[in-house]
């Protein structure tokens, strides 16, 4: 199956331009703070959603080129406005036909859980990111306090569902979402909290003697490198 692709040329300057404030708020700011200013960048994001992370992004001069991939086409048409380029489909079924080390950055903002062969489809990117890439990924923490609670009391919360309606197929905890990754091509860098933890969290995690910080993550952040 082939992808569906839009383009928007016009993007770059009206990011920068006529930026809305408003619709940048629904943007991914953890994972663009993550991403350093190279004016000369491509980014690929898998699940771009609207486009608003990629449209932040521009909007800061992070990057040059942006591209998203998106499988429902209310949102890719929105992202499309946003973004250097738009594919449409799913990821796991279509044909991506980007050149070997394309991109200097790949994104997976809450979507490996919901994706159904994750590590196929990370050593199906992994040729199309550079050697030494970033690559900036999050995901659910099945090992929350909450969770554990929960199981405790003999009780296991009901699959999440995301915005699109999409259900999380797979549960990762810091550990296992880290080693994904490391058996698919990638050499992690850095495993915590999507944002900072607060004063409090801190206080818990410095009583636990910070042996337990996984507890406290609501969400894993990867950050990781193209091997």
């Amino acid at each position: 199956m082939t992808s569906n692709i839009l383009s928007s040329p016009k993007t770059w300057t009206r990011a920068r331009d006529g930026v809305d404030y408003r619709y940048l708020a629904g943007a991914k700011h953890a994972i663009v703070a993550r991403l350093p200013f190279d004016p000369t960048a491509s980014v690929l994001e898998i699940g771009c959603g609207r486009g608003e992370t990629g449209a932040l992004a521009i909007a800061q001069n992070r990057v040059r080129r942006y591209v998203g991939v998106e499988m429902l086409p209310e949102r890719a048409a929105r992202a499309q406005e946003e973004l250097s380029e738009v594919i449409v489909g799913d990821v796991e079924a279509i044909e991506l036909e980007f050149l070997p080390a394309e991109f200097d950055a790949l994104v997976l903002s809450d979507v490996v859980q919901q994706l159904r062969e994750p590590a196929a489809l990370l050593r199906r990117l992994h040729r199309f990111v550079r050697p030494g890439g970033l690559v900036l990924a999050s995901s659910p923490n099945f090992a929350h306090w909450k969770v554990i609670r929960e199981l405790l009391f003999g009780r296991l919360a009901e699959p999440v569902h995301s915005e699109a309606g999409q259900a999380d197929l797979h549960r990762f905890t810091p550990e296992s979402f880290a080693g994904l990754f490391e058996r698919s091509g990638y050499d992690v860098v850095s495993s915590g909290p999507v944002r900072r933890f607060s004063q409090k969290q801190r206080l818990v995690a410095r009583l636990l003697g910070n042996h337990f910080q996984h507890l406290l993550m609501d969400e894993i952040n990867i950050e990781a490198v193209r091997r």
